[in-house]
């Protein structure tokens, strides 16, 4: 039974903040929405790009009792996406008012990007710097 791949990562929220979390992922990641069939529950599929098969990030409508909590600690860090053009992407989440950290990995020879979504979870950029003027 060897993994060979991470499917997607899904977060459940009420729907409000589902509707907050879909235009953060969409607007300020970069992801895109998708074909989400056959569910009866609200939610989002969000990929990668329109080519890619499968959804990275799947937003759920919770329906449960009582609200789930947010920001708060979790053994969930951070999400983290492999991306190109670091200068376009700073740029961007300036452009959306997105406070963040950035942490080079020599080891690695890797930048990274940090900030955390509406409801407090970690996403990480991840650039290889080989690919990028730096």
């Amino acid at each position: 039974m060897p993994v060979t791949e991470l499917n997607h990562v899904n977060l459940r929220t009420p729907y409000e903040t589902m509707l907050k979390l879909k235009d953060f992922y969409c607007d300020v990641v970069g992801l895109k929405m998708g074909p989400r069939e056959g569910f009866s529950s609200r939610g989002f599929w969000l990929y990668i790009n329109e080519n890619d098969p499968n959804a990275v990030v799947h937003l759920a409508e919770y329906r449960g009792e009582g609200e789930p909590l947010n920001n708060v600690l979790t053994t969930l860090d951070h999400i983290s996406f492999t991306c190109t053009d670091l200068t376009a992407t700073e740029a961007h989440l300036k452009k959306h008012n997105i406070d963040y950290t950035i942490r080079d990995l020599a080891v690695l020879n890797v930048r990274q990007i940090n900030f955390k979504d509406p409801v407090g979870n970690g996403i990480e950029l991840f650039f290889h710097l080989e690919n990028e003027k730096v």
